[in-house]
């Protein structure tokens, strides 16, 4: 399994949890209870994607979408 985190641009990482889910994937999104690290890294949060074995390659094409559609919305 797997877990990635990040951020894109200075999308809030609740505002693309949001997004993501209106195109069904699920992630995480805030601060992970980590929010000294968030503090000195400069960020509200990170959104969290994890992977395991059950997932299927559609389903990582289909959260590269999403991001990419929350990119698109958001023009970042």
């Amino acid at each position: 399994g797997g877990v990635i985190s990040f951020n894109l641009g200075d999308i809030h990482p609740h505002d693309m949890a949001s997004i993501l889910d209106q195109h069904g994937v699920a992630i995480r999104g805030g601060n992970h209870c980590a929010m000294p690290l968030m503090q000195v890294l400069g960020v509200h949060g990170t959104c969290r994607a994890s992977f395991y074995i059950y997932n299927t390659f559609d389903e990582v094409h289909t959260l590269i979408e999403a991001i990419g559609a929350a990119r698109r919305l958001l023009k970042r």
